[in-house]
């Protein structure tokens, strides 16, 4: 329960620059990636530290009968709530500076940003509410500058809100006693899954070895290095170039061998026709599935290449870029994916979350969600192993992305164990970053940034 009232609002754009790790990133500069400082306030989007203990925490299976009641009304601080005097919002900002080093298909020129945002109150124990975003940096930076969007210090009233998006359509494929069905047979067994995960975590697979601008030496390395760590799941990027792709694919396929289990990403390069053609010669490599081979929008397209994929033994994975529940029932509908990818800062709420995880449920396909970036896997981590303990109750064709970077810059950094991802035992969603982090990369001001920008300029 939120309490105490809003006292203060601040919005910090943050840039991480690739070129002081060299880590690989995507940065899709679109329109749906633009995340709206007015949708990133929202009350549903900023769980405080109370609300998200642990996955018994979550959600009770009596308070959760449906997509659109799964959080209780004290929870939900209403847009006219958030006093967004121009005084009260400090906006800042944070993107990659030298992105070539590891780049994917679609994102050539990657930047690694979040938008964070903090809601203080002026409750004594001064709870506070902790929201990230990971964005691109300058799509965040050109929607603040618009005016008449609701962006912060525009006016004191957001004018769309994160919890209304997708509220058409979502009763159509998932009724309120359907939901309640999957969620109260989700009771049985649920302590020995809560055991289970705190014992051996939920699987992951890692993104970290083999990024389109890597070197082969590179690609071998970390390769040979994820091997020694214990991973036995990979995701090779792909689509920029067809031979580059089966050197690359051959030389990974070869590291892991035969058993072990490889996914490739094209990250929506490619149209229609040339994914079913591209993936027929890559399908040699034995992969488990193609990630967004095409347009995220494209629902009818996605469902035309898994037909003609799957007889070859490849599913296909997508979701990161799908904004709300409406697109996932389409997808789902379409039989257009076998493995769904929920992204947690692109649904935009836990709500929007918890209902396409009940979606996919009754549908049956593994939601194996997309993680990296800035701050993802800290999220995502709380939304799986939920769907493992109290709505899925399985672990079949089901794996978490995990990138190893940036996790040093969050005061609860997510853990990996024995490739897995092991359930957080601090209250609250992990989306508090480190203030010192915060300063230091803030955009164009932090310490980083006024050394890099003249250099950037020279």
């Amino acid at each position: 329960m939120v309490r105490g009232r809003i006292s203060r609002l601040s919005v910090r754009d943050v840039r991480f620059p690739t070129s002081l790790g060299g880590h690989g990133a995507d940065a899709m500069v679109s329109a749906d990636a633009m995340v709206s400082a007015d949708a990133m306030v929202s009350a549903d989007a900023m769980v405080s530290a109370d609300a998200m203990v642990s996955a018994d925490a979550m959600v009770s299976a009596d308070a959760m009968v449906s997509a659109d009641a799964m959080v209780s009304a004290d929870a939900m601080v209403s847009a006219d709530a958030m006093v967004s005097a121009d005084a009260m919002v400090s906006a800042d900002a944070m993107v990659s500076a030298d992105a070539m080093v590891s780049a994917d298909a679609m994102h050539t020129d990657p930047d690694y940003s979040a938008a964070y945002v903090v809601i203080e109150t002026d409750a004594e124990d001064g709870i506070k509410g902790c929201g990230i975003t990971f964005t691109l940096g300058k799509g965040t930076e050109v929607d603040w500058s618009r005016k008449g969007r609701g962006a912060p210090g525009d006016s004191g009233r957001p004018k769309r809100g994160v919890g209304l998006v997708g509220q058409a359509g979502g009763k159509a494929c998932l009724e309120v006693t359907c939901g309640h069905e999957i969620l109260q047979k989700g009771q049985i067994g649920k302590k020995e899954r809560e055991k289970q995960m705190l014992a051996q975590g939920y699987p992951a697979y890692t993104t970290s070895c083999a990024w389109l601008g890597y070197s082969d030496d590179t690609l071998k390395q970390l390769c040979a290095q994820a091997l020694k760590d214990g991973w036995t799941r990979f995701k090779v990027k792909v689509g920029a170039d067809l031979q580059d792709d089966m050197r690359r694919c051959q030389i990974i396929r070869d590291m892991i061998g035969p058993e072990k289990t490889l996914m490739m990403d094209a990250n929506q390069r490619w149209d229609v026709p040339e994914a079913v053609e591209w993936m027929s010669k890559l399908a040699k490599f034995k992969p488990l599935w193609i990630e967004e081979p095409t347009s995220p929008d494209d629902i009818l397209g996605h469902a035309t290449i898994s037909k003609a994929l799957v007889p070859l033994g490849i599913g296909i994975a997508t979701g990161e870029q799908c904004h709300n529940r409406v697109i996932f029932k389409q997808l789902l509908q379409a039989k257009a994916l076998q493995f769904l990818q929920i992204d947690s800062c692109r649904l935009g709420s836990v709500n929007e979350n918890l209902s396409v995880l009940l979606m996919a449920k009754k549908f049956e396909i593994p939601v194996c969600p997309h993680a990296g970036g800035v701050g993802l896997c800290e999220l995502v981590q709380h939304l799986i192993i939920f769907d493992y303990i109290s709505v899925s109750a399985s672990l079949e064709n089901r794996v978490c992305e995990y990138v190893d970077h940036l996790h040093e810059h969050f005061k609860y950094p997510v853990m990996i164990q024995r490739a897995s991802y092991m359930p957080p035992k601090d209250p609250g969603y992990s989306t508090e970053m480190k203030e010192e982090s915060v300063k230091k990369h803030q955009y164009p001001d932090g310490e980083v940034w006024k050394k890099l920008l003249p250099a950037q300029e020279n």
